[in-house]
């Protein structure tokens, strides 16, 4: 797998990829935002039940396959395989770090 070069990032490509969700969980902030599939989820336990859900719906894992960072954000292209129709379909995760901590999330097409 590719490394993004950004520790937390990895750790949280390197869980996924094992359905392990604490440790998935581990590198965001405690008031981090994921916005994925058009729903926000804002804090640790929501984010938790986010990763929960996805992974069961859609048991997948997501292999990095370029990274640039564009304002301040670190932008990961993947190449996401799992049960979902297109699959397997190449999926950009937005991040932004704060203090080497995932404070935000975005994933889109």
């Amino acid at each position: 797998m590719l490394t993004t070069g950004y520790p937390a990032l990895d750790a949280y490509f390197e869980a996924k990829n094992r359905k392990d969700i604490d440790a998935a969980l581990a590198p965001f902030a405690e008031g981090a935002i994921v916005k994925d599939e058009s729903h926000t989820h804002r804090g640790r336990a929501a984010i938790r039940a986010w990763m929960e859900e996805t992974t069961a719906k859609y048991d997948d894992t997501a292999e990095p396959s370029g990274v640039e960072v564009e304002n301040g954000r670190v932008k990961v292209a993947a190449l996401v395989s799992g049960n979902f129709p297109g699959s397997p379909a190449t999926l950009h995760f937005m991040f932004r770090l704060d203090a080497d901590c995932i404070s935000h999330l975005e994933i889109g097409a």
